[in-house]
């Protein structure tokens, strides 16, 4: 049995700028699909696969991210005092334990490799999940979780994987694959933005990850790759000469919430399934498609 995934990261740290001026002043991972920000979705999806440690690489100006998940005793009060015991009970549910949360910040903006690297200390010699707050999943069973059981069969490195149109592959991060006997795919490279005549696949990398910590030593000395930034494809490629990676291909729709059209898409799809909403939005929409 490999070592149990108990940390997981949230890079948080990114200016947002795709949603300016909605992000002047907030951060965009707080941003909200419906009725909730995406950062809790990702934590939320953490919580269910198993997560115990939720460790925020943040900015400047993410001070509301880390206000989101400490308890309002304000609010609380005011919420006791109006008979709001439902939506009291759904606070508490999302709220992490008592020293559950670390934040760390990542002072430059030098890319995804080094945001996880600012982590290192908080993530010790354990292997740990890595899920960007962008990439929102929408599943019966969380992203994340699906990985885990991968993980429980086949210990190592285990990435997870989305199909794309082939006319998008330039786009992301994709992988080559081998089929293994249990179903599973072995990844035997990685290449980020191929061009379209390029690409090895058409299987994405969609933003959610378990890594080994020996990927700490090696962003430790990674060069500045692509848009002189840290890449964490280029450490995973060196990592793949003497590590496993898995693939596990995610049961789910994806959508990728840091440009607008993801993050409208997001919202609509959410609100269709919302048990509260998702028929009345329906006819709205319906009613808005005549015009």
């Amino acid at each position: 049995m490999p070592y149990p995934i108990k940390k997981a990261v949230f890079p948080v740290a990114g200016l947002g700028t795709r949603f300016l001026p909605a992000t002047k002043a907030m951060p965009k991972e707080m941003l909200t699909v419906v009725d909730k920000p995406l950062i809790q979705y990702a934590v939320e999806e953490a919580m269910e696969a198993g997560i115990e440690h939720f460790i925020f690489v943040t900015g400047r100006n993410k001070n509301a991210i880390e206000d989101h998940f400490d308890r309002q005793y304000e609010l609380m009060n005011i919420l006791k005092e109006k008979g709001k015991i439902e939506q009291i009970t759904i606070l508490e549910r999302d709220l992490p334990s008592a020293g559950q949360t670390s934040f760390t910040r990542q002072q430059e903006p030098l890319g995804l490799g080094h945001a996880v690297w600012c982590a290192r200390h908080l993530i010790g010699k354990e292997p740990f999940a890595l899920l960007l707050p962008d990439m929102l999943v929408q599943s019966k069973t969380g992203a994340l979780k699906q990985m885990i059981q991968g993980y429980e069969k086949h210990g190592n490195n285990v990435i997870g994987l989305h199909e794309v149109p082939k006319s998008e592959v330039d786009q992301y991060g994709i992988v080559k694959t081998e089929n293994m006997e249990d179903g599973q795919l072995k990844i035997t490279n990685m290449v980020e933005k191929p061009k379209i005549e390029d690409a090895p696949s058409n299987l994405m990398i969609m933003g959610r990850y378990i890594l080994q910590p020996e990927i700490m030593m090696l962003l430790e000395n990674q060069n500045k790759g692509a848009g002189g930034e840290i890449q964490l494809t280029d450490a995973m490629l060196k990592l793949l000469d003497f590590q496993k990676f898995t693939g596990v291909s995610i049961d789910g729709k994806l959508f990728d919430c840091g440009s607008k059209l993801g993050f409208l898409s997001a919202n609509v799809s959410y609100a269709l399934d919302h048990p509260e909403l998702g028929e009345e939005f329906r006819e709205n929409i319906k009613k808005m498609l005549k015009l």
